[in-house]
């Protein structure tokens, strides 16, 4: 879904350089380089363009790539999967589906015991709300994920 020339002027205004290039450009992180890449507190992953609740952190896990890598999204109704072949080997690019935003990459090679899948993340396409302030910032149904 392309966005018009205002919409892309007025994400360029509200979101960090990194966030724009990531999120509308498709660029990635530079590997540990990241915010989130070794975050451990509880609480949601969302999308920094529109909010949209993406990941958990209890779905979070080291997998030594440097990037925040998940083994499944909050709801899988909230990705879209696409075949990239802009490098010489083909991956599944993940993008949001609300705001269209590229988030990063997921492969095949996850913890077997969780389902197999690595969701490798760009940290400026993600904002944390923490587990103490899901409700105050209207994310209270996703409590029970920590239950």
């Amino acid at each position: 879904m392309a966005k018009s020339k205002e919409e892309l002027a007025a994400l360029k205004e509200t979101l960090t350089p990194a966030a724009y290039a990531v999120t509308q450009e498709a660029a990635t992180e530079r590997p540990f380089t990241g915010k989130y890449d070794n975050w451990w507190e509880d609480g949601i992953f969302v999308d920094v363009v529109d909010g949209t609740p993406l990941f958990s952190s209890t779905d979070k896990y080291d997998a030594g790539c440097g990037w925040p890598s998940f083994t499944r999204p909050i709801d899988n109704h909230e990705i879209n999967e696409y075949e990239d072949r802009q490098l010489s080997l083909p991956r599944t690019e993940v993008r949001s589906r609300q705001a269209d935003s590229h988030l990063g990459h997921v492969f095949p090679d996850g913890p077997v015991d969780q389902g197999g899948l690595r969701y490798c993340i760009n940290s400026a396409a993600l904002r944390f709300v923490p587990k103490a302030e899901l409700e105050a910032q209207g994310y209270g149904k996703y409590l029970q994920l920590f239950e």
